[in-house]
């Protein structure tokens, strides 16, 4: 376990570690904590509250992720509060480069390193590396693939189709 560097505050090791353990229930290779949806993590002695942000507004994993959570601290002895925090809203920045490289290896291509897609402002057509064989010779299926957040594509080199987790 490496928690996220870029959300990761320093603070309660072992209460992030407890929290690596939720996994995404979209996406089970992914923990929220990989994901960058848990914000921060507060303590006072067993009471704890833990700041989750949507990965969208209507997203409809966050009633389960909360869940989730509550469960999993409830089990270790702890009460638990769950905090909703919309601002700043969730970007896929926020993921981790080693959970980018399990999305890969799950058959996922991951968000590119930014949130920002100017091709559609260059008139380019985007291009998605296949997480399959590496191509860059693919095409867009669906702008919707398994979940809200990914879109369909399909690798023109070795054939077959793949989700890509859309950049937000």
């Amino acid at each position: 376990m490496s928690l996220n560097p870029l959300v990761y505050n320093g603070k309660f090791p072992d209460l992030w570690a407890i929290a690596d353990e939720v996994m995404d229930p979209e996406i089970p290779v992914l923990s929220i904590v990989d994901l960058g949806i848990l914000r921060n993590v507060e303590r006072n002695e067993n009471e704890i509250e833990l700041s989750i942000t949507p990965t969208y507004s209507g997203c409809p994993a966050m009633d389960t992720i909360a869940t989730d959570l509550k469960n999993i601290f409830e089990q270790k002895g702890f009460e638990v509060k769950i905090k909703t925090v919309l601002s700043p809203a969730w970007t896929t920045d926020w993921i981790s480069d080693e959970a980018k490289e399990r999305l890969r290896k799950s058959g996922i291509a991951p968000p590119e390193n930014s949130s920002a897609d100017k091709n559609s402002l260059l008139g380019k057509t985007k291009t998605i590396k296949c997480p399959r064989c590496g191509s860059y010779h693919t095409e867009m299926i669906s702008q919707f693939g398994s979940t809200a957040c990914k879109s369909l594509w399909k690798c023109l080199d070795c054939k077959e189709p793949f989700d890509y987790f859309k950049c937000i």
